[in-house]
């Protein structure tokens, strides 16, 4: 009987032992060593395990939180201190799996598109990225990097790079948000909290690819997109439609490329006389090379003396938004991405010993549009390098004005809902104090819209994150394209009156950039002022420091004779930054806007033009790329605003 009972008891040791050994809890790709959790909340902390229980124990309060696996998921509820660390937190199935290097803190999602997603360094070498880069020591600010994945339903995994949270320091911060990074940075130094930084940005996106279908169905604006998202029926009708409609446009495109010649490449071919064609310095922006605003395509030739032709060549270089290559009138490649890095290698039997002709073909679409990147352009093989730094002969292939409007269908990430559903929802239960955002150049063609579809992403992230007060901090788009003579409309302008109007709701706030961006690059290099203004909103906001965080605001107007009166909130020394104030224009009733001039009386600004007697409304900074100087004590920009509610160039956009 003895013998017996001691057999029974070995092994269901043995078995305990062997459940042990097999025990595997895991874990979200959030919660790993070095993160940052939510100082001073109950924050949700969850996994996966084969076993019976799970407990879960916090090295900050030393208490073990107990939990059930339901159908392989548990899940505790974490109660955090105030800022602190760094602690661990040990997860017991049967196997310990421990987390260290646990920070509690503040946690802030960045998200938006390139603006936000601009690196310190790889393809957007910021300001003194080099310094900055090397100054990059913050133990106590953390890195978290989403990977761009989208997806037609909602995830509960999200993609992440770097195998989780990153302490800060010149090794990771390279490849991560500029912005985000000076965001934090400032808030750290001013408050020594730990900062952790989750990262989900992606450019050229669009807002509606942001918010979640269910908040999306409420405006009815893409149904169609939404259900093709969920029936295949839907989504082929879709497409089929959008494929001939674009096919055809292609077609339009390609005859009206003056490059071709019966459908076969001329302009590529060595003996092509290009005698007659302009030049323009390579890398560059074509926009602000004597082609303003310019969309569509532009032929590039440049003559290079080869020395050796025994080797293979390579060249790298950026283009926007799309290229194709010929050496010799031979076809060496295409990439489609403005943010895309080319990286070609052109065959030694492409070429001749002596003088070759390298062609590029680029298509821009919006926007920018042009060859760019380091300065140091240059063919390369293991025997020579060529510089192609300089003049290169440009002409004009097709004018998109000269088109029709390019079919439109969104397609993988900027389907409505794709990116919410991959890089947001997985998010929805991780504690975080705020949002910064930064979006909105992708959707000014249909600003108009974005006045109702920025409040719904906002309201839906307050939803999705419980948290209906969850302050919600945003970046006005910057100045950007060439400046205009004369006032006139702007797609740009009405989409900073639409995030100006987002304001409305509650704890909110908005980094007004219109003094710091760049009119030749839709992705200007000052990213630490645009990092510190968002900083300072926080800091007043949700920090309750004392600090200016907002350029004057427009209030309120009154006809006052042949003048028109302004009023503003944050008015406090209003003036102009320098010289006389500009920026404001005025009109009457017919809508026709004239420059004007405006003095400041009593904190209010009055507004009146000599050739508009009879005034109706007044407009500032009301273009792609004002140059007003309206400031306050702060010495931060006012917001672009309007009085009238005339229509706008985008109302009909859809």
């Amino acid at each position: 009987m003895k013998k017996y009972l001691l057999k029974n008891i070995l092994l269901a040791v043995i078995g305990l032992v062997s459940v042990a050994a097999n025990a595997t809890v895991k874990l979200p790709s959030f919660f790993t060593d070095n993160m940052v959790l939510q100082q001073k909340s109950t924050v949700p902390f969850w996994g996966e395990s084969n076993q019976q229980s799970v407990s879960v124990t916090s090295s900050w309060d030393k208490k073990t939180y107990k939990a059930a696996v339901v159908n392989g998921k548990w899940n505790v509820v974490l109660k955090t201190p105030a800022y602190g660390g760094p602690y661990t937190i040990a997860i017991n199935d049967g196997e310990v799996k421990t987390l260290q290097n646990i920070l509690i803190g503040e946690v802030w999602l960045c998200s938006g598109q390139s603006n936000m997603e601009m690196p310190l360094e790889g393809w957007g070498k910021i300001e003194n990225y080099k310094e900055e880069i090397a100054n990059a020591n913050y133990p106590e600010i953390r890195l978290l990097q989403a990977e761009h994945i989208e997806s037609t339903l909602p995830l509960n995994i999200l993609k992440v790079q770097h195998n989780g949270w990153n302490v800060c320091d010149s090794k990771n911060i390279a490849d991560f948000s500029a912005t985000a990074y000076f965001f934090a940075r400032k808030i750290y130094k001013e408050k020594k909290i730990p900062i952790g930084l989750i990262h989900s940005s992606w450019g050229g996106t669009l807002i509606e690819a942001w918010t979640s279908s269910g908040a999306l169905s409420t405006i009815h604006d893409f149904d169609a997109q939404i259900e093709a998202m969920k029936s295949e029926s839907s989504r082929e009708t879709l497409e089929k439609k959008y494929n001939a409609d674009l096919a055809v446009w292609e077609k339009h495109l390609a005859n009206a490329d003056k490059g071709y010649q019966n459908e076969k490449v001329i302009w590529a071919s060595v003996g092509f006389d290009d005698a007659s064609w302009k030049t323009m310095k390579v890398p560059s922006f074509f926009d602000s090379n004597g082609l303003g605003n310019f969309d569509g395509i532009v032929w590039f030739r440049k003559k290079v003396a080869i020395a050796d032709n025994s080797k293979d060549f390579t060249l790298s270089y950026f283009a926007d938004d799309d290229d194709m290559i010929w050496v010799n009138g031979n076809y060496v490649g295409e990439t489609k991405g403005y943010n895309v890095e080319r990286h070609y290698t052109i065959p030694s039997k492409y070429l001749k010993k002596g003088e070759n002709v390298i062609t590029i073909r680029v298509y821009d679409g919006a926007g920018n549009g042009g060859i760019y990147g380091e300065e140091n352009i240059a063919l390369k093989s293991d025997k020579e390098i060529i510089s192609l730094a300089g003049d290169w002969k440009y002409n004009i292939g097709a004018d998109s004005k000269d088109l029709p409007a390019r079919p439109y269908l969104a397609q993988g990430q900027n389907r409505p809902s794709a990116i919410y559903n991959a890089m947001i929802a997985p998010l929805a239960d991780y504690k975080i104090k705020g949002v910064i955002w930064y979006q909105g150049e992708s959707n000014a063609e249909r600003a108009f819209q974005y006045q109702k579809l920025f409040p719904l992403l906002i309201n839906d992230w307050r939803t999705q994150f419980k948290d209906k007060n969850l302050p919600f901090f945003f970046v006005q788009l910057a100045n950007y394209k060439q400046q205009k003579q004369e006032p006139g409309d702007s797609d740009w302008a009405e989409l900073r009156e639409a995030q100006f109007m987002a304001l409305k709701l509650p704890n909110t706030g908005m980094a007004v950039t219109t003094d710091i961006g760049n009119g030749e690059d839709i992705h200007p290099k000052n990213k630490q002022d645009v990092g510190g203004r968002l900083a300072n909103i926080a800091l007043a906001k949700v920090y309750n420091t004392k600090i200016d965080y907002s350029g004057p605001l427009y209030k309120s107007f009154k006809i006052e004779n042949n003048t028109i009166v302004l009023d503003f909130d944050f008015k406090t020394e209003i003036k102009a930054k320098e010289g006389m104030l500009k920026g404001f224009s005025i009109a009457g009733a017919d809508q026709k806007f004239y420059w004007a001039e405006a003095k400041i009386v009593n904190g209010k600004v009055i507004v009146y033009a000599q050739n508009v007697p009879n005034p109706a409304a007044v407009r500032y900074n009301w273009a792609d790329n004002p140059d007003g100087n309206l400031t306050n004590a702060s010495g931060l920009p006012a917001s672009s605003f309007r009085t009238d509610n005339w229509k706008g160039i985008t109302q009909e956009k859809k």
